[in-house]
């Protein structure tokens, strides 16, 4: 299993995690869709969206990821934080587990 550790900032505005598209192809992610993305500016971009599995202190999950480009940052949305069970705290900037309901 190829793996890639990193440091994201953590946005509880965007939807989809960033990773650079030269790093998801070393690990082998394909690309599923191209989606269309609202920017805070106002622009609209397109980007493509592929899986990946996530792991946090040992908590795994699978999420879309976005395929970045030079100019995005690596972020960490709010799909892959459900995905493993975890809020932000944004006061305290800190990640803690989700009270999860059915």
């Amino acid at each position: 299993m190829r793996v890639f550790s990193g440091k994201f900032l953590v946005d509880s505005g965007a939807s989809y995690t960033v990773v650079p598209q030269e790093v998801l192809k070393r690990l082998g992610i394909k690309p599923l869709r191209e989606e269309e993305f609202d920017l805070a500016n106002g622009k609209t971009i397109k980007r493509k969206v592929g899986a990946a599995i996530y792991d946090f202190k040992g908590i795994k999950g699978a999420a879309p990821v976005l395929f970045g480009e030079k100019e995005d940052s690596m972020l960490l949305g709010v799909f892959t934080l459900e995905a493993l069970g975890l809020n932000l705290d944004p006061l305290k900037r800190k990640l803690y587990k989700a009270t999860l309901r059915m």
